[in-house]
């Protein structure tokens, strides 16, 4: 799966976090979301969706190696190896990696797709297929 990203059609909802953050940690909590919606209000006047694209800019920055690809291609942190120096977080290219003050390992995307299932205006979704978008519009 890849996830592509149509930021004309995001309208700020916040409804991909959410269900990222009830994925990765059962918590209704965007801030612990491994997607980034950011608002630039007034100008442009939209939102800018950021999402991993798992590229593996954070594991070869690790200095410990505790990032490492899975079969499944998705680059996953191995909670008790991480030090949380957070060179991974700065080296992300896409600034989707985060940090929160609960944690002391960085929350990354597994690629688990909520995100799509459950966009309700289908900016993001699956390039390759996979994922069935809902349609609510």
């Amino acid at each position: 799966m890849k996830i592509g990203l149509r930021e004309d059609r995001c309208s700020g909802c916040l409804v991909c976090q959410t269900a990222c953050s009830l994925s990765l940690f059962k918590e209704l909590n965007p801030k612990k979301s491994a997607i980034v919606i950011e608002p630039r209000f007034p100008t442009p006047g939209n939102y800018a969706v950021h999402a991993c694209d798992q590229c593996g800019e954070c594991a070869t920055a690790c200095p410990v190696g505790c990032i490492e690809k899975g079969d499944d291609g998705v680059y996953r942190i191995d909670a008790e190896s991480c030090t949380g120096c957070l060179v991974c977080v700065e080296a992300c290219p896409q600034k989707v990696m985060r940090v929160h003050s609960s944690r002391e390992v960085p929350i990354k995307c597994t690629l688990c797709g909520d995100c799509i299932r459950y966009c309700p205006r289908s900016a993001i979704y699956d390039v390759d297929g996979d994922i069935a978008e809902k349609r609510w519009y």
